[in-house]
């Protein structure tokens, strides 16, 4: 069952020209931090009907929309920018303001985005280190900790920031 919008999942995605994200907070070791220099950030939520049926879709979507400004001014995809791509599960795009307070009933059970999350990061991963522009450029993927709290710190040339629903 999808959502009221018949959403299977939403995407922010954001150009950045440097993300560094907190994957694991300090206890007795220091906290542990992935970082990406230009590219794109990609949050994601999966929402109630979600399934691996969306995931080239989302993962086509997420590579090759021109979103990225060239050398030349002309907008061109993360693979043809060629840059880096930094992942954050993000279960809050799933809320739903209900009266003062967010809801979030419309999200995908936690086993099963972990599940669809690992999916994606892999496919991503595997597209980016495919493409030729990418890896002579040795561009780098990287992701957040699936459903746990995460610190992120961006350096972006816009905000330029779109949703996307699938």
């Amino acid at each position: 069952m999808a959502t009221e919008s018949g959403a299977k999942a939403k995407i922010i995605i954001q150009q950045c020209l440097s993300a560094r994200l907190q994957v694991k907070p300090a206890d007795d070791t220091p906290a542990e931090f992935v970082e990406v220099n230009r590219g794109i950030i990609v949050h994601i939520c999966f929402l109630k009907g979600a399934s691996e049926d969306i995931l080239e879709k989302m993962v086509k979507s997420v590579l090759n929309v021109k979103l990225s400004e060239s050398e030349n001014d002309k907008l061109v995809s993360v693979l043809d920018l060629p840059g880096d791509v930094l992942i954050v599960p993000q279960a809050t795009l799933g809320g739903k303001m209900k009266g003062k307070v967010m809801q979030y009933h419309s999200n995908i059970h936690k086993d099963e985005g972990m599940a669809l999350y690992t999916s994606f990061t892999q496919q991503i991963q595997q597209t980016v280190e495919n493409n030729a522009k990418t890896k002579e450029h040795n561009c780098q993927v990287k992701w957040g900790t699936y459903g746990n709290r995460q610190v992120l710190s961006v350096i972006t040339n816009g905000p330029f920031t779109h949703c996307i629903e699938f």
